[in-house]
């Protein structure tokens, strides 16, 4: 590959934004290469703003310092261009292996392949590469629709008037989409009456922004679905500032501790969602690939699979934060994906 003077500014830029995690303690009992010291990989990220994020890149570092990896986290802040040229960086700084977390198929097809040719093992997180060769890791993002959709049609029977929330070409959104379609298929009755949508940040609050304009121009609105926590997030600003959380109930996915809270209001519009951990969620983006740099094949799509979240179970159960939510649904606090007999298990106490 050639190293332009652009791309070398570029690197320079991404190593000062980079995070680096040293290698911790090896074992004996680790294939190689993870059986001594030196294995570095970068996490090459789209989007990072919001709790979701920060919770994921938690999981990648966690399930990286297990395995005593040398972790740089590149960002490029919604930027598609700079995406695609950090994977670049990547390969300059001789990673042997990459998670690229989201972004545009159009802009990192190309990039992702370029690592693949550079000897890079990869996978992708909540992007669709389009590459045989790269594993998708996946929150089965159609069950996290499908299990937000049954709980609205439970509280709500089978005829209510929408507002969704909805950005397309980002891969995730778009499977939660196909789900959104099929259930309007199987009710007759489920109208969508206004569709909107935003990442510009903050999202939500750019979110907030549209949902007042479409809760005046659409007051027989009575479910909202944004099965997206900042989109959720967004919507509950406008429906609490319209005096209209009796009326609407929000049905989401993703869940963070400011969610909970969020959820947890007294008279709170926002009634459930479906959600994996993303902590759970890095991790097994570590250690999918963590398998190919072992030789070992962890699957061509790498699933989590989710879990319905109510406003119910939130209150009944005295579930405050992230922690309680992990003590109390045992199955979110882990995930027995992407994890052969040697991988170390960062949640072990």
């Amino acid at each position: 590959m050639n190293i332009t003077r652009r791309l070398l500014g570029k690197v320079a830029l991404g190593l000062a934004g980079a995070t680096i995690l040293m290698p911790g303690a090896f074992a004996a009992d680790k294939p190689a290469p993870f059986d001594k010291p030196g294995v570095k990989i970068a996490l090459v990220r789209y989007l990072s703003t919001g709790d979701f994020f920060q919770a994921y890149l938690s999981g990648v570092e966690s399930q990286s310092k297990a395995l005593g990896i040398d972790l740089r986290v590149l960002d490029s802040r919604q930027d598609a261009a700079l995406q695609s040229d950090m994977v670049d960086q990547a390969i300059a700084l001789g990673v042997q292996g990459i998670i690229i977390q989201h972004g545009l198929t159009e802009s990192m097809k190309d990039a992702a392949q370029r690592a693949v040719d550079a000897g890079i093992k990869v996978v992708a997180f909540d992007v669709n590469v389009e590459n045989p060769k790269i594993p998708q890791i996946e929150q089965s993002d159609k069950d996290l629709a499908r299990l937000a959709l049954e709980q609205a049609v439970k509280d709500n029977g089978e005829s209510w008037n929408a507002g969704y929330v909805y950005v397309a070409g980002i891969a995730p959104l778009d499977r939660r989409n196909e789900t959104w379609v099929d259930v309007k298929k199987k009710y007759a009755g489920i109208k969508e009456v206004a569709m909107f949508g935003t990442l510009d940040n903050p999202i939500a609050n750019s979110v907030a922004n549209q949902a007042r304009s479409v809760l005046q121009a659409h007051p027989d609105i009575n479910v909202m679905f944004a099965p997206y926590d900042e989109f959720a997030k967004g919507v509950k600003i406008a429906v609490d500032e319209a005096g209209l959380n009796k009326k609407i109930k929000i049905y989401s996915a993703d869940i963070s501790t400011s969610d909970i809270a969020a959820m947890r209001e007294t008279d709170s519009a926002w009634a459930a969602t479906a959600a994996t951990n993303p902590a759970v969620v890095g991790q097994v983006s570590v250690r999918a690939l963590a398998q190919l740099l072992a030789g070992e094949d962890p699957g061509h799509n790498v699933i989590v699979p989710p879990t319905l979240i109510t406003q119910k179970d939130l209150i009944d159960k005295d579930i405050k934060n992230m922690e309680d939510l992990s003590a109390k649904l045992p199955q979110f606090a882990h995930a027995d994906v992407a994890m052969p007999a040697w991988m170390p298990n960062p949640n072990a106490k």
